[in-house]
């Protein structure tokens, strides 16, 4: 995740016209300016021509840009295969941007590395079940709601068919063969819980940013398993 976000840092400091301050970052990156700073001293230590000024913000020195990207032909198959698996098992935001992302990629690679990765015999099918659709109708507000930590409240029927309303704090999701799974850390149970995402009725998203704590992140359950 971090990664993706000092790309991204590097590409609106590349593109703005002027220096641009942290605050404005924060918010268009929806994190908080303390972790821009720490972002941008990251990125000075790796060598990027970035500076701040006080009261004014950050800007990238002239001249710099970004190196071509080179793949080798199993790193382009991955690639395809990847952004194919996507958008066969994803909604249709993740559809979308897989495209453009394939897109980007190909430019990148140059124009043989592009038309390399659009013709490569790779498929990647997803069977279409009722319960995928339900799933899908779920996953952008999940994953907007990972990404800005908020806490949401879930009306959930069990495989009893017992129904409830849980507060939870979203973590993470994976996709398996047949179904969509939320992990959270449901703070009714105050443990790490499991929700099919064809098994949800309803999502609200609340304004409660979800605090990530030490034993209770998606990187500790999956240490747990």
């Amino acid at each position: 995740m971090k990664v993706f976000r000092l790309f991204s840092l590097l590409d609106r400091l590349r593109s703005a016209g002027g220096p641009v301050s942290a605050e404005e970052l924060a918010s268009a990156l929806e994190v908080s300016p303390r972790t821009i700073y720490r972002d941008m001293a990251t990125l000075q230590a790796m060598g990027a021509p970035v500076r701040g000024e006080a009261g004014l913000g950050y800007q990238m020195e002239r001249g710099y840009f970004l190196p071509p990207l080179r793949f080798d032909e199993e790193e382009l198959e991955a690639i395809a295969l990847g952004m194919r698996l996507v958008g066969a098992r994803g909604d249709a935001p993740l559809r979308e941007a897989a495209l453009r992302v394939a897109g980007k990629i190909g430019a990148a690679a140059g124009e043989a590395g592009g038309e390399t990765t659009l013709r490569l015999p790779l498929r990647a099918v997803a069977r279409e079940r009722p319960q995928a659709q339900t799933a899908k109708r779920w996953l952008p507000g999940l994953r907007r709601a990972i990404r800005r930590q908020r806490i949401v409240l879930l009306d959930y029927r069990d495989l009893a068919g017992r129904e409830s309303r849980r507060r939870v704090r979203p973590l993470g999701l994976t996709a398996f063969d047949e179904v969509w799974l939320l992990t959270g850390w449901c703070e009714a149970r105050d443990d790490f819980r499991n929700f099919r995402l064809d098994r949800i009725t309803a999502v609200e998203e609340t304004d409660e940013r979800a605090p990530s704590e030490r034993g209770r992140r998606f990187e500790d359950y999956l240490a747990s398993l």
